[in-house]
């Protein structure tokens, strides 16, 4: 990947500091289309509920039950599948109430950004002939979109974090306010049939949805 490609990425670390959360742990729509993030996201939660339920139960069943009823293997394993089961609910409602929705949109508008990021990387590679001169300035303009969503990103996600935690700030940092959806609007390139065209128009949408996502926060 190009280095001004690289620029364009928003790290988990830049993420972590504008959310003030681990992005990983926000269960969004990307995440379940995903097999191989689905999986690690499954095994992880999978192996948190497995520990959280066997301290949990070890505890109650050496203090409680043992002293009061004795040894057990049937009531353990009752208590173990019980224990599991609510731990792995409570954690469901537990994501919910932690991670806002818009919260979760905004995060799943960036793993597309961040997959058109390597689409075009992937353009890179496999451009070989054709118009130089018009593939270079047609780069250059969906750069500029990118570079452009990317800020709007920051300035989103940094509106989002300011609302959750206390929205009264957010009246002390209007120029969050501010995006860049004319200026998306209005580039364009030279053939609207090429792989560029169609990444600027997918670029568009995105910064819609999260122009959309930023409205809905302000009306709360």
């Amino acid at each position: 990947m190009q280095p001004d490609l690289l620029s364009l990425e928003i790290t988990k670390g830049e993420l972590r500091r504008l959310i003030g959360l681990n992005p990983d742990d926000v269960l969004r729509p990307s995440i379940m289309k995903d097999r191989e993030k689905r999986f690690r996201f499954l095994i992880n939660e999978i192996v948190v509920a497995l520990l959280l339920s066997l301290i949990i139960v070890g505890f109650v069943y050496a203090f409680v039950i043992l002293p009061t009823i004795g040894s057990s293997i049937i009531l353990g394993i009752v208590l173990l599948t019980t224990v599991l089961i609510a731990i792995i609910v409570g954690r469901w409602f537990w994501r919910r109430f932690t991670y806002p929705r818009t919260l979760r949109v905004l995060l799943d508008q960036v793993d597309k950004y961040h997959k058109l990021v390597i689409a075009i990387a992937i353009h890179d590679q496999q451009i070989t002939s054709g118009d130089t001169d018009s593939r270079i300035a047609d780069r250059e303009k969906v750069l500029t979109a990118l570079q452009l969503m990317r800020e709007d990103f920051v300035r989103a996600l940094k509106t989002e974090r300011i609302i959750r935690d206390n929205k009264e700030l957010f009246t002390n940092n209007q120029e969050l306010l501010v995006n860049n959806l004319t200026k998306l609007q209005a580039l364009q390139v030279s053939s609207q049939a090429s792989e560029y065209a169609q990444i600027l128009n997918q670029s568009l949408q995105i910064a819609m949805s999260v122009q959309t996502e930023i409205t809905k926060l302000r009306e709360i």
